[in-house]
Parts: C-alpha cells; structure tokens; sequence
C-alpha cells in the first residue's frame, strides 16, 4: 500500500496525522496500552498475578498449589474480611491454570450483576454444562474444567441459592464453583456443605506496611514510618483500602514527601481537638456548648459514622468514668449507628449520643 494511502488510513483511523508512523516504532507498548498502565488504579495494578504473590493465607495458598500440580480443585468457599485477598487469590490461581484461555473458561459475578433465580438457572447453568478440553489453545496442558466464581454470595438471594446447589451437584465434572463472601453465616447450609471452607484472616501489620512500602519504592512516593503506621491504622487490616488511600493522598500532593496528616485527611479522621471539644461540651453539662460542637463536626463535613467510630476508642479509654455509666454511653453508641445505616439523621444521632454522654457524666459526679 502506497504511503499516503497508508497515511490517510491512518488518519481516518486516529483523527490524527502520523499516528500510524507512531505505532510502527516499535515501542512494544501501544499507546492505549501506555495510557492504561499510566491511568490505572494501583489497586489493579499492584494486583497479585500469581497465587505466590497472595500474602498471608498460607493455607489457601498450600491447597491452591496441589491443585496446580494435578491434584483435582474441589468447590471453594472464601470468606473474611474485605481486602484480604479473597478474589486475588482465585483469579491468580485461574490465570495460573488456564493462561490465556481464561476469559473462556471462567464466568465471575459480583454485586453489581443481577445474581437472581433467572441467572443462576440461566447464565450460571448454561455456562456451567459447556465441556471444554484437557489442554488450554497454546498446547500446554490444563484441567478439563471452568470455574464460575461468585463475589460478595452472601448478598445473593436465598432462592438464588437453593436454585445453585442442583448446579453443583450435576456439574462437577466440568465446573468448579467458588464462592466469596465477608459473611459466612448469610451462606446457606446446603451450599456450605458442598465446598471446602477457607477464612482469610485480617493482614497482619508487617505485612501491610512491607507492600505499601514496596509500592512506594515503584511509584517514586516519599513516605515516611508515620506516614505508613496512619495508613495501617486508618485501613484496619484492608490492603486494598491502604492501597488507595495511598493513591489518594500521593495525587493529593504530587510533589514532596507524604505525611500522617495527609493520610488522615484523605479519610476525613476526625481530629483529637474536635472530638475533645465534644466531650468536654458534655462534662460542661451545657446543652449550648454541645450543640455548637457538634455544629462544628457537621458543618466541617465529617461523617458521623467516622465520628463514633472514634468516639469508641476514646470512651473505652476514657478515665473518670466507672464501667457501668460507659456500658450505657456505648449502648447508646451501638443503637445511633444502626439508625445511621438504616438512613437516620447524622445530625441528630451525634446529639443523642452527645445527650447520654452528658446524663452519664453528670451521674457520675
């Protein structure tokens, strides 16, 4: 082809003159390819690839691994935590098994997919009797099996559930299933019983700070030791939580090194004066000075489940107060945050909390 033809199909191509000289270069990336990778999440891009590279679920990983020596995969079942791993895990074991036949052979639904009776006996059934071959397109063997991983099954619905258990029974020999949750109980009994069960334990806090750190090193971001205990602290053993946060506040000051107080402030932490603001408006036992400082909580934008949450651990730790008065204050605290989940009123919740704690401070003397 003639080089204005080939220019001007690339022009109708792009938008843009030379695009095609451009991506003849040789660079081994396209420049979608380098747009993604410089746009991407770290969470997608710091993903386990291998099963090797899954920290912490020792268990899980040892089991993975004989099933990658031939040993057969039974039905899974993986609950803990959020940010523990749980779908990491499965899909670097299934990009371990399969290669580039992966998007073949596995179907994964999460919560935004409708998961109702009609899929499960439509969708999950019709992809689950597809047989498939022993070995994977680029000739390298595999197992003659695809797997169906169903993410957050605990919100699933009951029926959805009870219509899954015939599926696993009559498709186990082209089709494992695994399903994850962060709520084992809210799976029922008879699917329970069809898998093998693995709990992914909460990251212990040297193996969260040595990933951030090693994500820093990659990413050219200057964090300090403080800066990484605020981001262990503020995450409660959620790697993935940690890691975007990480994110967050490294775009929020692109220059310079990260400090605590960034990190606290991409996650809205409310700070220690305010909260001491608001309990010292409760010994006051002045409903005034209560009202204004939680005025002061409200309008600076800060949520209030953040706000009881932090509330807690000062109470527990408070000292002046016997443990009966701070049995009721947490009562209380337990009570305001199941109306916020329900949808209640931030504003009034802080208050009605802010109310015992004073009565209880003032009982106390």
């Amino acid at each position: 082809m003639p080089k204005i033809a080939v220019t001007m199909h690339a022009f109708l191509k792009t938008g843009k003159l030379g695009a095609s000289d451009a991506s003849a270069g040789g660079s081994g990336l396209t420049a979608k390819e380098k747009k993604r990778n410089v746009h991407q999440p770290w969470v997608e891009k710091y993903r386990p690839k291998t099963v090797d590279d899954v920290a912490y679920q020792d268990e899980v990983i040892a089991m993975l691994k004989n099933c990658m020596k031939g040993s057969d995969l039974p039905n899974l079942l993986f609950y803990g935590p959020p940010g523990t791993g749980k779908t990491s895990t499965i899909l670097a074991a299934c990009r371990e098994l399969f290669g580039s036949d992966m998007k073949q052979r596995v179907l994964e639904l999460n919560a935004s997919d409708e998961r109702g009776i009609a899929v499960v006996r439509d969708k999950v059934k019709g992809f689950s009797q597809q047989a498939v071959p022993s070995c994977r397109s680029d000739g390298k063997a595999c197992p003659a099996y695809k797997v169906v991983i169903l993410d957050e099954a605990d919100s699933m619905t009951s029926a959805a559930q009870a219509a899954l258990r015939r599926t696993m029974e009559r498709e186990t020999r082209t089709t494992r299933f695994c399903l994850i949750c962060n709520y084992v109980s809210r799976i029922i009994d008879p699917l329970t019983s069809r898998c093998a069960k693995f709990r992914f334990k909460p990251l212990s806090t040297d193996i969260l700070v040595r990933r951030l750190r090693d994500i820093c090193t990659a990413e050219g971001v200057d964090c300090d030791e403080p800066t990484l205990a605020a981001l262990v602290e503020t995450s409660d053993g959620d790697l993935r939580k940690a890691i975007t946060t990480l994110q967050s506040a490294a775009r929020l000051r692109p220059a310079g090194g990260l400090t605590a107080e960034d990190v606290k402030e991409v996650m809205l932490v409310v700070p220690d004066a305010m909260l001491d603001r608001l309990l010292d408006a409760c010994r006051s036992g002045r409903y005034e000075k209560l009202e204004t400082a939680v005025n002061e909580l409200i309008l600076e934008g800060y949520a209030a489940a953040q706000v009881l949450s932090q509330l807690l651990e000062k109470l527990i730790a408070l000292d002046g107060l016997d443990d009966l008065p701070k049995a009721h204050i947490l009562e209380r605290l337990a009570l305001c945050d199941a109306r916020l989940q329900d949808g209640a009123d931030e504003y009034l919740q802080i208050m009605d909390l802010g109310c015992v704690i004073m009565a209880q401070m003032k009982a106390s003397g």
